[in-house]
């Protein structure tokens, strides 16, 4: 059997030739351009020669530090065709975190994006005996001692240039490729402790993108992807290998704060992304609608409850809709939902797989509603992607839908998620005994995440376990349902749940500073600055009684009984938040101290 991945790019330019394989728009330019599977496969051709040229050999490693751009899907070929591995590295890690990657995996050529990431790349690369060649996607200023590093046209040149013996050589290397090479290491984020490299084989991918096109029979050619979620992560990794599988031309966004204007220049046909992007087009679909009067709001307000009961009550469940509610939906689909879904940038969309957090229903139904189809998943790096997801008929919401053809799923100790299949990594590089406690003594994998099997076969995420604590009262408490459930509201941007073994729970809330600053406004607030506003006993005081309601529907010792505003957002640049936009506890719970202490005095 062929790896999928190691032969796709060529595969696919003799199905395909002169059609778009992918489209980029280089900062600065206003165009996306196109580019074909036959000048894909070309590229990929050369990058293949110049790895053979530089001495690569057959499951050596070399590093891709670098955001969203198409040079990372030629070097990730071009390595598959050398049975070479490519190893991601986020765009924002510090060198600390490249110099850690680079150093556990032993790669042999670090591709560099921009001129940050080579100015890091050049900082550690004396401390990394391994490195033989830094090369940048960018025509950067290089130091003026930096005789070694090419960029990447010149890199691409070497390919170009190499002699018909190259050619065979790379033939013959994708001809003995193996299912049981190591395809890829994906590093966790390490919310706690040191990134690890999940092993993935090209077996793994083999399986989940076999198996994912047997599921997602809706998949065709015709739909164009937008991928703005890193590359470096395996749920985009792994949803752009499945959408070049599928014919699928991929859009590629560089900078994730420009993913309003992409959405609205390329109005993709799919995209995959994180339950962040839904609550905030959620939060400020609703302020919009909170400021509307009169018989607009009225409007908009009974178009929903028509879009909930056709698209919920009828269309989730694979039932025609009666013929008057059918008709209602059509009207209010082209006058109230496709204007809202236009100005989004999803008036196209067919299919958005969401997943990597937990997303509160109130939001998937509410964009069900008004038409856009969320299909939620769960999976993790180690697992190669999706390992659950929304069926076409009578997906249950709460849930993050039923396990892939193939896959199992199960519930062990302490409600833990445990999964086996092809899809499931080999173990962590360089770590037996990590990968020794990822796996039960029967061969499970442990997920680290607590949930349950409903009685229709779904799942259903309750929290990660190493999330969950106790209060010193010896209540069980799961952040991340309070942190969903909070995050539905306008004013509310990011919440950090606090509590471990203490009397009560709090939170660190950052508000959504435009929203909050309308209000203050609109109520004759005086404020200069964001902290005077965060400050401000009126603005304490109206979050105070919105929180209160958004709570009614937990436990009286789950509920938070204060709470500390910021005047800034989280970042991955301070440390807050992981590269996929998860919270990190520890850092927070030491920055903001504290604040935390004052909560408890």
């Amino acid at each position: 059997m062929q790896n999928t991945l190691t032969t796709l790019v060529s595969r696919q330019a003799e199905k395909y030739g002169e059609r778009a394989a992918y489209s980029y728009k280089r900062p600065g330019e206003k165009e996306w351009s196109d580019t074909s599977w036959v000048r894909f496969e070309q590229q990929v051709e050369q990058c293949g020669c110049a790895l053979e040229t530089i001495g690569l050999q057959p499951q050596e490693m070399v590093a891709v530090f670098s955001a969203n751009r198409p040079e990372i899907l030629v070097t990730d070929f071009a390595a598959y065709a050398n049975r070479v591995i490519p190893v991601s590295i986020y765009a924002t890690a510090s060198a600390e975190q490249v110099k850690y990657i680079m150093k556990d995996s032993s790669a042999q050529i670090l591709f560099a994006g921009n001129e940050a990431q080579y100015i890091i790349a050049r900082a550690i690369a004396h401390e990394l005996p391994s490195l033989k060649m830094i090369v940048t996607y960018d025509d950067v200023k290089r130091d003026h001692d930096d005789s070694s590093t090419l960029t990447f046209s010149q890199f691409l040149a070497l390919g170009d240039h190499a002699g018909e013996n190259c050619r065979k050589e790379v033939e013959r290397r994708t001809a003995e490729a193996r299912q049981d090479d190591i395809a890829t290491l994906i590093y966790t984020s390490g919310t706690t402790g040191e990134p690890k490299g999940a092993i993935l084989t090209h077996h793994n991918f083999n399986e989940a993108l076999r198996i994912h096109q047997e599921t997602l029979t809706e998949l065709t050619p015709e739909w164009t992807s937008l991928s703005f979620l890193p590359l470096s992560h395996i749920f985009e990794k792994a949803w752009c290998y499945l959408c070049l599988c599928s014919g699928i031309k991929i859009a590629i966004n560089n900078n994730p704060k420009e993913i309003q204007q992409s959405l609205r220049e390329v109005r993709p046909s799919c995209m995959c992304t994180v339950p962040r992007f839904f609550e905030k087009a959620y939060t400020t679909i609703i302020d919009k609608l909170n400021r509307m009067k009169g018989p607009r709001k009225w409007m908009f307000k009974y178009a929903l409850r028509i879009g909930r009961r056709r698209n919920m009550d009828y269309k989730r469940m694979g039932k025609k809709a009666p013929w008057l509610l059918e008709k209602q939906y059509q009207f209010f689909n082209r006058q109230v939902f496709m204007p809202v879904r236009g100005i989004m940038g999803v008036d196209r969309g067919e299919f958005f797989p969401t997943a990597g957090a937990p997303i509160s229903s109130t939001i998937v139904e509410f964009f069900h509603s008004i038409g856009v189809n969320i299909v939620v998943g769960y999976g993790l790096s180690e697992t190669t992607a999706s390992v659950t997801v929304y069926p076409h008929v009578g997906w249950q919401l709460g849930s993050v839908g039923v396990p892939l053809k193939g896959y199992h799923v199960r519930i062990g100790l302490n409600n833990e998620i445990e999964v086996k299949g092809p899809n499931v990594m080999r173990g962590y590089y360089n770590k037996p005994e990590a990968t020794r406690e990822a796996f039960t003594s029967d061969g499970w994998f442990r997920t680290g995440d607590a949930g349950y099997i409903d009685e229709s076969g779904a799942l259903v995420l309750t929290d990660r376990i190493k999330d969950l604590f106790k209060t010193s009262n010896g209540k069980y408490i799961a952040p991340q349902a309070l942190e969903s459930k909070l995050g539905e509201d306008p004013f509310i941007d990011q919440v950090a749940v606090i509590g471990d073994q203490r009397k009560y729970v709090t939170a660190i809330i950052i508000p959504a500073f435009e929203t909050l600053m309308e209000y203050a406004r609109k109520k004759k607030i005086e404020f200069k600055s964001m902290e005077d506003l965060v400050k401000n006993s009126e603005i304490i005081k109206m979050l105070e009684e919105r929180i209160k309601k958004l709570q009614s529907g937990f436990a009286t010792f789950e509920q938070i009984k204060k709470f500390t505003l910021l005047p800034r957002e989280f970042s991955m640049e301070t440390g807050e938040l992981t590269n996929t936009l998860k919270i990190r506890r520890p850092v927070i719970n030491s920055k903001y101290a504290r604040e935390i202490e004052a909560m408890y005095s």
